[in-house]
């Protein structure tokens, strides 16, 4: 492209993105999907609903219908099926916990990308002598929130694994770091012939217990309580560890492998899941932001490709790995003893 044909039109549609972004976490925060799942509003009815200031709602509105997350027709406004389906806090479909986190912490931690860069220091809560996660798992509704958030972000990849893995050559799973049991719950429900639970700090279980229950699935899924750097990995046919690997630093990372290929049987399967990025680091934009944002958010995470994992798999003694699409950004990398 000759200097005559650029524009600078992606240039400040990237550098001003956070505008969107933060349209749509601003929507989810006030609960606008849950409100317009009932029936559609006009903007003045919306005001009125949530409490609004009439000076920018039209504008705010709009905008959401320009960027896809809304409808409308003459005057008034409507989820679209997408927003109804995983924005609507009353659906058990609802994905929008990870969003209210996001808008909540994320975003303006992420204010502090140039620091992290500059430091490689975590710019959570740490910076203020906080400990995000330690606080959490102490208020047992902050932890539920927490939890229900990494069902959001997980449930794509759930019931992609589900589908995608040969799970009728096996008996029993494992959900290592298991949160609110989203993976577990997915499987017993497609696979009834499968038994086994979840692997997670014991403050967990209560929330797991709970989830397990409201899918009727608690007969078959049922709650281990440890730390997976402290106590030894339950035994089972499949051991998963999604959204997980990538919050560790490389021996930490190593750790946990050589846990899970010891807990498992011969024949037995490893199936590690996250936003795994492409070996040529080119395609996959969630995956690289994603490693950017345990940049933000650990002391020595990072996302990996699938050539990454393979190799650390055959390190620790897995005798044949491959990797397999999942949905959008998430792929799975499987290892087998």
């Amino acid at each position: 492209m000759t200097t005559d044909e650029a524009t600078p039109d992606a240039i400040l549609q990237l550098g001003l993105g956070f505008w969107a972004s933060k349209t749509l976490l601003s929507a989810v925060e006030i609960g606008l999907f849950t409100t317009l799942a009932r029936r559609p509003l006009t903007a003045k009815e919306v005001v009125a609903e949530l409490g609004l200031q009439p000076r920018g709602t039209s504008d705010f509105l709009d905008a959401l219908v320009s960027v896809g997350m809304l409808e409308r027709t003459g005057d008034e406004y409507a989820n679209t099926a997408a927003t109804d389906l995983f924005l609507d806090r009353a659906k058990p479909s609802y994905i929008g916990g990870i969003l209210e986190m996001a808008g909540a912490r994320l975003y303006p931690f992420w204010g502090s990308l140039t620091d992290a860069l500059r430091t490689g220091r975590p710019q959570n809560e740490v910076k203020a002598g906080e400990d995000f996660f330690a606080t959490i798992y102490q208020d047992p509704a902050r932890l539920k929130q927490f939890l229900h958030a990494m069902t959001g972000i997980s449930m794509g990849a759930a019931l992609a694994v589900a589908e995608k893995f040969p799970w009728e050559r096996y008996d029993t799973v494992i959900d290592v770091g298991a949160a609110e049991e989203c993976v577990p719950a997915q499987l017993a429900l497609r696979h009834p012939h499968l038994t086994g639970g979840g692997f997670d700090l014991p403050p967990v279980g209560p929330v797991f217990e709970e989830y397990v229950g409201s899918l009727g699935v608690a007969d078959r899924m049922r709650f281990h309580p440890g730390d997976f750097f402290v106590d030894p990995l339950p035994t089972a046919d499949v051991l998963v560890m999604g959204h997980i690997l990538h919050d560790w630093n490389l021996e930490e990372k190593l750790l946990l492998l050589r846990k899970a290929y010891r807990a498992l049987p011969d024949g037995g399967a490893l199936i590690v899941y996250d936003s795994i990025i492409d070996d040529e680091r080119r395609a996959n934009t969630f995956g690289l932001l994603m490693s950017l944002n345990m940049l933000i958010e650990t002391d020595g995470g990072f996302d990996y490709t699938g050539a990454d994992c393979r190799s650390w798999m055959a390190d620790v003694g897995f005798r044949h790995s491959y990797v397999e699409p999942l949905v959008g950004p998430d792929a799975m990398v499987v290892g087998i003893k």
